[in-house]
């Protein structure tokens, strides 16, 4: 019926299916880590008091007053 078997001509088109599936579950399982997969980014570290401190000032969120007063509060 089928001369040369199953898939004619072509038999490596079987492998297609699998390149997909296997990328497809590299994506799911690890898309978090890779950016433009849909993961969120984690941070490495978390921020020490005196960086939110500094950054707080820099926007003008607290006087220099508040400032001073916190910097001799976390030392």
């Amino acid at each position: 019926m089928w001369p040369n078997g199953w898939w004619g001509p072509f038999p490596w088109m079987g492998i297609f299916p699998l390149i997909f599936l296997v990328v497809l579950l590299l994506f799911l399982f690890r898309g978090a880590g890779w950016p433009g997969c849909g993961g969120h980014r984690t941070r490495d570290r978390e921020e020490s008091a005196r960086e939110i401190l500094d950054r707080r000032y820099a926007r003008g969120e607290i006087t220099r007053e508040q400032y001073q007063q916190m910097k001799k509060d976390l030392d």
